[in-house]
């Protein structure tokens, strides 16, 4: 019989409920026991008892008690990735900042951060790519939508990785993102604090508002307009839930353009502007090894900088968009 194992929650599992980590690790655990299990308390979630729709996120520990023979699924061997040169040049002209801890990117958009359904190309499938001088390939700390572009912030060791990873889960970083989006929002600047969890849609994942979800925190303040047609908005996400900021703008009645998923029809400008998501990771503040605040920023992608000529927006504009906003 195997004894007491923990379990790290990996960030493909994350924001899954209890009872479907378990269906997915351990698919010949009947329901019933698994039950049992967790109102004698042997399952816990970080050291505290736990029920089977609990919300797990990336990095939680779960205990699993013996379960004698039962045997724990097998991971699934990734497919193997075709690199080409135009792949390894693409990965090179995304690097914006490198140095022997961090290796930050300007991700374009349309490339996933990691693998999933049909996703034949991925950053997390190419990291060997990016070593460089270094002896071992950097590891992911966080994640950006498909869709969205910016800055990626990669671990360049162990040590690296596990102090990043520490810094985005206690919130010590500072994510700015700019959006284009549809209409005007009434107040020039806001606060959006609406919970939200992951709705159940085999293949096409979306977030819904609810009561009951995560709490999910998002500042945001309008930097120009094009007269009453749109908004260049800078958000300031206080959570990382999964799409928080598409559903925030969406949830305020001003959804990101191009974001058809949020917003649907009501989410296009006509004309010349792109149909592509309008969501851009502008800049990143993380502490360094040594706690001084590291500032990473990413130039807009050429889909929004056509938007901003188009609309006429000023990039040379410097206000603060947050002052005096908490």
């Amino acid at each position: 019989m195997s004894g007491v194992q923990k379990k790290e929650v990996l960030p493909e599992d994350d924001g899954l409920r209890l009872d479907k980590w378990f269906l997915k690790h351990y698919p010949t655990l009947a329901h019933g026991r698994l039950s049992r299990l967790m109102r004698k308390g042997e399952v816990r979630l970080n050291g505290k008892r736990s029920k089977a729709g609990d919300r797990i996120e990336a990095g939680h520990i779960v205990r699993v008690p013996p379960l004698g023979d039962l045997p724990e699924a097998k991971p699934k061997k990734p497919r193997p990735m075709t690199i080409t040169d135009d792949d390894r040049a693409a990965l090179e002209a995304m690097v914006i900042y490198k140095d022997h801890d961090i290796l930050a990117l300007n991700k374009i958009p349309g490339l996933a951060v990691q693998g999933g359904t049909n996703t034949t190309k991925h950053i997390d499938g190419m990291l060997d790519e990016l070593k460089f001088e270094a002896s071992g390939r950097p590891k992911l700390v966080h994640r950006l939508d498909k869709d969205t572009s910016g800055c990626l912030i990669l671990g360049r060791n162990r040590l690296s990785a596990k102090s990043l990873t520490a810094a985005f889960k206690e919130r010590t970083t500072e994510k700015i993102y700019w959006a284009l989006v549809m209409g005007v929002p009434q107040l020039k600047q806001g606060k959006i604090d609406q919970p939200m969890e992951k709705l159940a849609m085999k293949g096409n994942e979306r977030m819904v508002a609810s009561d009951d979800g995560k709490r999910a925190v998002t500042f945001y303040s309008v930097v120009e307009t094009a007269a009453k047609k749109a908004a260049w908005v800078a958000l300031k996400p206080i959570t990382g839930r999964t799409h928080q900021l598409r559903l925030h703008m969406a949830l305020l009645g001003h959804p990101i353009v191009g974001d058809g998923k949020y917003g649907g029809a009501d989410a296009m400008l006509t004309g010349q502007i792109s149909r592509k998501l309008h969501l851009h990771a502008r800049s990143l503040s993380i502490p360094d090894e040594d706690g001084v605040m590291l500032n990473i920023i990413a130039d807009l992608p050429s889909h929004m900088l056509e938007t901003w000529d188009t609309l006429g927006f000023d990039l040379d504009n410097d206000v603060d968009p947050f002052e005096g906003l908490d």
